[in-house]
């Protein structure tokens, strides 16, 4: 144990990014569920203070133009844009995630046009991606065929219109080969839609550098928008001309202030826009975007391998053999940000921890997952989980 602790103290002062968490409102809870809820961010209370107070108390209508609150869902957007690997002006910021799945789904399927009739659902995905997915292939007429990534290239054909797949799977924390699924359906001549909720601020993506077509995620998991958090929509930039929005909106319009009855889409990611932002939820997503300021993607990629890497390390010296199995990956290129370990009492062992200071948290049936945020997790929080952990096991 004493060898453990000491290579967290080492890890710690070797950290890169250890300035970083002092940007957060924090306690001495081990907060291992950034995969689910990020932490406040320290500048956010007083930005919404002031959104309140003075931009919505004081100025009122006037904020639409004078505190930029019409402008936010690209604006926004462009920030978030980077963490993705995407240029400016390709990401739009509203909705939640599964709004912007339908918008994506669809949009991909009329991008596909007629004679293409199937669309394939990763079957391991999320479950509102799946009814999504299953409500899409009803409005447009498309059959659904859910398959696992692995199977995706062996599954498209000259039917296959879309995909809808996930870049990290929410439950074991397997991380899919993003470049070689998109080369495989556009080599079919389909259209991709990846879901980034549990990549996104874990880890590159190469958004524009693979060619994606669309994309969606949160931005209240390792992006710490806050519960609720508005989602965001990015339409890869030769696609926006073409991309026809099956939920338009008079935010999307060429001339949102004309009032017209016939509706004209704004020209570039705009059109992923519907109805009026949620200006409170994601000026707080504004400012928490901050804490990414001189923040490498690639430096919290690399801390996210060292913490998971010495966190599995940890539970192999701590924890009885055979207590847990990990479903995570060993491979780095096949892991996101989370370490998931089955354990048949999963669910009580879960509120053992947390009431012991180690907050993860419990998929039914037998999975404890916990999730490693770069930004404000340190290597001996990591090991005060997985001592914790042992000793709620024994």
């Amino acid at each position: 144990m004493s060898e453990l602790v000491s290579k967290a103290e080492k890890l710690d002062a070797a950290d890169d990014l250890g300035g970083t968490r002092a940007e957060f409102v924090l306690d001495d809870t081990v907060y291992l569920d950034g995969n689910s809820l990020g932490a406040l961010p320290a500048a956010v209370p007083d930005r919404v203070a002031d959104v309140v107070r003075r931009q919505w108390g004081e100025l009122r209508i006037r904020s639409w133009e004078e505190s930029g609150w019409w402008t936010a869902p690209e604006r926004i957007g462009d920030r978030i844009a980077p963490l993705v690997g995407a240029e400016p002006g390709q990401v739009v910021v509203g909705d939640s995630t599964s709004v912007n799945v339908f918008k994506a789904l669809v949009g991909a399927v009329r991008l596909a046009g007629d004679g293409r009739d199937e669309i394939l659902v990763d079957a391991t995905t999320f479950p509102t991606d799946g009814y999504i997915a299953e409500s899409a292939a009803r409005m447009t007429g498309r059959t659904l065929r859910p398959v696992t990534p692995a199977e995706v290239p062996g599954a498209l054909g000259d039917r296959t219109a879309a995909v809808l797949l996930n870049h990290v799977d929410y439950r074991t924390g397997r991380l899919h080969d993003l470049p070689s699924l998109t080369a495989a359906v556009h080599a079919a001549g389909a259209y991709v839609v990846w879901d980034l909720c549990h990549s996104a601020g874990a880890l590159p993506v190469g958004l524009d550098e693979h060619g994606v077509d669309l994309a969606v995620g949160c931005t209240y998991k390792y992006l710490n928008g806050g519960p609720g958090a508005p989602a965001y929509l990015y339409v890869r930039r030769d696609l926006q001309d073409r991309f026809d929005s099956p939920l338009p909106g008079w935010n999307s319009h060429a001339e949102p202030f004309g009032m017209r009855t016939a509706y004209a889409p704004a020209s570039g990611a705009l059109r992923g826009r519907v109805g009026t932002p949620d200006i409170l939820s994601m000026l707080a997503l504004e400012a928490a975007l901050e804490v990414w300021d001189g923040v490498s993607i690639e430096a919290v990629r690399a801390k996210s391998l060292a913490l998971t890497d010495f966190f599995l390390e940890c539970v192999a010296e701590y924890v009885p053999e055979g207590r847990v199995e990990s479903l995570t990956p060993v491979a780095h290129a096949e892991r996101g940000s989370q370490v998931a370990l089955r354990c048949d009492d999963a669910g009580d062992v879960m509120k053992r921890l947390i009431e012991r200071g180690v907050v993860g948290d419990f998929r039914a049936p037998d999975v404890l997952r916990f999730g490693f945020t770069p930004l404000y997790v340190g290597f001996a929080d990591v090991e005060r989980a997985a001592r914790t952990l042992a000793k709620t096991l024994a």
